[in-house]
């Protein structure tokens, strides 16, 4: 058995310290939590952390069997902090088994290092998460029933799984703000990444606090489809550089997605909504079906989806710049007018020294042909 050879350790608390075993740091602090179910005095406390909170228990007419029902507040703050506590471990374990297993092998530079452990993270995740978003709307019967995003709203109700997923989405992208130190981002790479985790932050949290789960579930899924396959796609051209068909069917799905996010946003906030019975602005019913909450979600959706379109376009300008410069170079170097004449190769071999004569009158080939 093979032993890794360790390094002088750095000195206890420095910044080195925390970003070596800041994993070992977050497991003894969700360990912690965990034992407190131990006892009873701090068991109310650790299940705050660790269960899904707000049940409400509920009789449906046709059936008489109950269904829990849950509601979000304050104390789910508790229970992201704890699953924000899981995904840095999760985070750090693909990292040292899987990604950093895979960069040794591959030998990438420290640009297409930092990349590739950003679509390795980013890929498994949003595999995940659109799986598990999938089998919630096949249960929700969403594609039988579009109208489903606004019938019976305010949605202050949500099952398990969709609670739970939103709380593990909250999570991990609350989780990537420390991990931009914990994995030494370079300084340039650190506000790109910035912008994308706000936006999620900004989007999930809000459609999770003004009941808009439905549509806020209907509109991740394509995303995190299309994004998977781009990370996908990169991963796979680190490995090998000609492997770039990916690139194409993501560039196609990626302005299908933003059409689809924009036809159901103003589905749902211009015509679905505005004829719902409940209108109006309650802060205890969980009602914000007010023409101002409309139109600023509308808004804020509108201008993020014209900011990513603005990006897509930048991006494929770039490679195609690129590419057209890469096929006017190879044009230039096998042209006719590159090749050296003969008599450039003899100026040549004379400076060299090296003196290469054909004719046959030379001292040196009389002298040959006497022989």
């Amino acid at each position: 058995m093979g032993f890794r050879k360790k390094n002088k350790s750095p000195p206890v608390l420095s910044h080195e310290f925390v970003i070596q075993n800041h994993a070992d740091m977050v497991s003894c602090v969700a360990m912690i939590i965990l034992l407190g179910l131990m006892f009873e005095v701090t068991a109310k406390f650790a299940i705050m952390f660790i269960t899904v909170q707000y049940n409400v228990t509920q009789s449906l007419d046709e059936r008489a069997e109950q269904v829990n029902l849950y509601q979000y507040g304050p104390r789910d703050i508790a229970t992201v902090f704890f699953y924000l506590l899981i995904a840095v471990i999760l985070h750090a374990l693909i990292q040292e088994y899987i990604l950093d297993k895979m960069n040794r092998r591959l030998h990438l530079s420290k640009t297409k290092h930092s990349k590739f452990n950003e679509s390795g993270q980013l890929a498994a995740f949003y595999l995940l998460s659109f799986i598990w978003g999938c089998s919630i709307l096949t249960a929700e019967e969403f594609a039988t029933n579009p109208t489903f995003l606004w019938e019976g709203y305010p949605h202050t109700h949500m099952v398990f799984q969709v609670k739970f997923f939103y709380i593990c989405q909250i999570a991990y992208w609350l989780h990537a703000l420390p991990e931009l130190y914990f994995q030494k981002v370079r300084k340039e790479d650190i506000p790109r990444q910035l912008y994308y985790i706000c936006l999620y932050v900004f989007h999930i949290t809000g459609a999770y606090i003004l009941n808009l789960h439905r549509l806020g579930l209907v509109l991740l899924v394509p995303h995190y489809l299309v994004e998977l396959l781009f990370h996908a796609s990169r991963l796979f051209y680190f490995s090998d550089e000609n492997k770039q068909k990916g690139f194409t069917l993501w560039a196609l799905l990626f302005v299908i997605a933003r059409l689809l996010t924009l036809t159901l946003s103003v589905l749902t906030f211009g015509f679905g909504l505005p004829r719902a019975e409940n209108q109006g602005f309650s802060l205890a019913k969980g009602n914000f079906n007010v023409l101002t909450v409309r139109m600023t979600c509308l808004a804020a959706i509108c201008l993020t989806q014209a900011w990513m379109m603005w990006k897509f376009i930048n991006f494929q300008l770039k490679k195609w710049r690129e590419h057209s410069q890469s096929q006017a170079s190879k044009k230039k170097a096998f042209s006719p007018k590159s090749k050296p004449h003969k008599k450039d190769l003899a100026r040549v071999g004379s400076a060299n020294g090296v003196v290469k004569s054909d004719d046959k009158t030379s001292p040196r080939a009389r002298k040959a042909k006497a022989s």
